[in-house]
């Protein structure tokens, strides 16, 4: 914490730091709608909207674009997205079973 700013609240010492920017980030989401407003799925949530909003421009890939999402379900506002690219995807089958 040398020659950082620290601030103490409610009884506690705290070190304030810059946060993290990027200038290129590329994402990968599930939906997007017309607006850039983000839906993702899964473990894609871990990362991805973290990661959209740090980034100064923002290139995100989706599987499906469409033209209205549910307020409810959008992860990531479209103000941060610059571009939205509908990528193409194969669905591979991990490991087949079938009954004998």
């Amino acid at each position: 914490a040398d020659g950082k700013e620290t601030r103490e609240i409610d009884g506690r010492h705290y070190v304030l730091e810059k946060s993290l920017t990027a200038d290129f980030a590329l994402v990968r989401a599930w939906q997007a709608d017309k607006y850039g407003n983000l839906t993702f799925r899964k473990t894609a949530m871990n990362f991805n909207p973290m990661m959209a909003t740090a980034g100064t421009i923002t290139v995100v890939e989706v599987e499906e674009i469409v033209d209205e999402l549910d307020p409810q379900f959008i992860h990531t506002p479209g103000i941060y997205v610059n571009r939205v690219i509908k990528g193409e995807f194969e669905k591979r089958i991990e490991q087949r079973t079938v009954r004998s």
